[in-house]
């Protein structure tokens, strides 16, 4: 622990004192666009991980799609990540970022998928209950 707190001190003082590596370019992407853009790349590299036959048959291009939805092109990408990556904190940062904004959508996605289950099961048993009911008439009808 104390290699790892005296290891970040020694990297910010040399970051500090350093000048800049690449500089700033022009058509760089404002760093809450740029974690919104990271963000997005991540969930639709997932969704090739596990589903690249349906992006392909509904004619996705992810990278083409993201890059459109966000008005960039790969080079203003290209340059602002090398740019911020030059930055390791505040790249860093970004990606926590990024982290967080992915699992509390997670947890937002699977309340919502309980709530579905719940109202899915409620709609099950009243089915139940509502054929129980038709058997049971039908049965004192019969009777």
């Amino acid at each position: 622990m104390k290699q790892l707190f005296l290891l970040t001190v020694v990297l910010l003082l040399v970051s500090s004192c350093v000048e800049e590596l690449i500089e700033k370019p022009d058509n760089l992407i404002p760093e809450d666009k740029m974690v919104l853009i990271i963000k997005e790349m991540a969930i639709v590299n997932a969704a090739k991980a596990t589903n690249l036959s349906k992006l392909r048959e509904n004619g996705v291009e992810p990278t083409s799609f993201i890059f459109a939805k966000f008005e960039i092109d790969s080079a203003q990408f290209v340059d602002s990540d090398r740019y911020y990556a030059s930055k390791p904190l505040r790249y860093e940062n970004m990606y926590k970022k990024v982290e967080s904004d992915l699992e509390d959508q997670r947890l937002k996605l699977e309340a919502e998928k309980k709530v579905r289950d719940s109202l899915s099961v409620a709609e099950k048993s009243k089915k139940d209950i509502d054929i129980k009911k038709k058997d049971s008439v039908l049965s004192n009808v019969q009777k």
